[in-house]
């Protein structure tokens, strides 16, 4: 029996779910896939509002934003939940889609919760946490976490580090970009894209870097408005950006470190930079995968053997291996070629720590400078 299938996420429900018809998964290279506009579906997902404590269907659902996923069955996920169901017999329904779209989600179903696990990116947990869609709970492993990387009071806790990078294309250009204010020559017009801010988590990430490096909202908003002039346009989803850089249909794009590097293994011309501001030195932010247990969750026992096997010694330590990323546990130290290259990739950029609580609080209005900045 397979661990999980994937199919198109049904319209919301307000009564009790039915299983919908198996469909042909949609695949992309090293993460599931992500449809423009929607979710995808791993089963049917069973259960209705309020929490379990003793379920009685041996099943868990997981919504996640993208990145973790294997095409092949090669991903993090997919030997973590295969390793899971083995050793519990707990079935993982997965739900997929971009980093706001899975918070959406929850919060539409919050009168008939379906999730049990929600993993997504900042500013993102943050927002769920405010929102109430999760409950404490702090899984076995998560005192070895550091404290930037957990909530204060359990709600939510990083299961996988990353970092926030863009890719180009290796091929296609001569001489590759290393500042923002190169991406505005001309020769990118229409050959640049990044995913939505505010709907995309490596978008809003996009945002965060700018008003970074370049101080502040205004400055960074006017160096926006400018690189529209080459951007192709919006995209919800930023693991779709990478098969088009690879086939120089662009050249370059935002992503992350964890899913780009895994996206390499199929995309050999896809290489991973991080900007600079003209005059100073590259920079980036962790950007981890947080996750946490969904209030009022269907089978809140299964979500919380979950987690504590995500953090388990042995899931962290295949992280880098199999997933590309890094480990959440600071005593996790691999030594694999992957981890090797990984560190390599990030040596001499400056790595700074976002104000999460200010960007949670004033999120909304960034996201509508932005728009207003670019015309979005």
């Amino acid at each position: 029996m397979r661990a999980f299938t994937r199919q198109p996420f049904p319209a919301p429900r307000t009564s009790a779910p039915r299983k919908p018809a198996p469909r042909k998964p949609v695949l992309r290279a090293s993460t599931l896939p992500l449809i423009a506009g929607g979710l995808v579906l791993a089963l049917s997902l069973t259960g209705c509002g309020g929490s379990s404590t003793a379920s009685d269907e041996k099943s868990v659902t997981v919504y996640s934003a993208d990145g973790l996923k294997g095409e092949n069955g090669d991903g993090w996920y997919d030997q973590v939940f295969k390793d899971f169901e083995k050793e519990t017999g707990i079935k993982v329904n997965y739900v997929e889609g971009g980093s706001g779209e899975v918070v959406q989600r929850a919060v539409r179903e919050k009168s008939n919760t379906q999730a049990d696990v929600l993993v997504t990116l900042p500013p993102f947990i943050q927002q769920a946490d405010a929102k109430g869609l999760l409950q404490p709970y702090e899984p076995s492993g998560a005192e070895k976490i550091d404290a930037a990387g957990k909530s204060a009071d359990s709600t939510w806790t990083t299961v996988v580090n990353n970092y926030f990078g863009f890719i180009r294309n290796t091929k296609e250009l001569k001489q590759a970009p290393t500042t923002w204010e190169d991406l505005l020559d001309p020769a990118y017009k229409n050959k640049l894209q990044y995913s939505t801010p505010g709907v995309a988590g490596d978008g809003t990430a996009v945002v965060i870097k700018a008003m970074h490096d370049f101080g502040g909202k205004e400055s960074a908003m006017a160096y926006l408005k400018k690189l529209q002039a080459n951007n192709v346009g919006p995209s919800s989803s930023t693991s779709k950006l990478a098969p088009k850089v690879d086939k120089g249909e662009i050249l370059v794009a935002n992503g992350d470190v964890q899913m780009n590097f895994a996206q390499a293994r199929s995309m050999p011309n896809l290489g991973i930079w991080f900007p600079a501001k003209d005059g100073g030195k590259p920079t980036t932010f962790a950007l981890p995968y947080a996750a946490g247990l969904v209030s009022k969750a269907p089978h809140s026992e299964n979500g919380k053997k979950l987690l504590d096997f995500m953090l388990a010694e042995r899931a962290q330590g295949q992280v880098s291996e199999i997933g590309g990323g890094f480990p959440a546990r600071s005593d996790i130290k691999p030594t694999d070629a992957n981890a090797v290259a990984l560190s390599k990739l990030i040596d001499g950029v400056e790595i700074f720590e976002p104000d999460w609580k200010d960007i949670e609080k004033n999120l909304d209005t960034y996201i509508d400078a932005w728009k207003s900045a670019t015309g979005s």
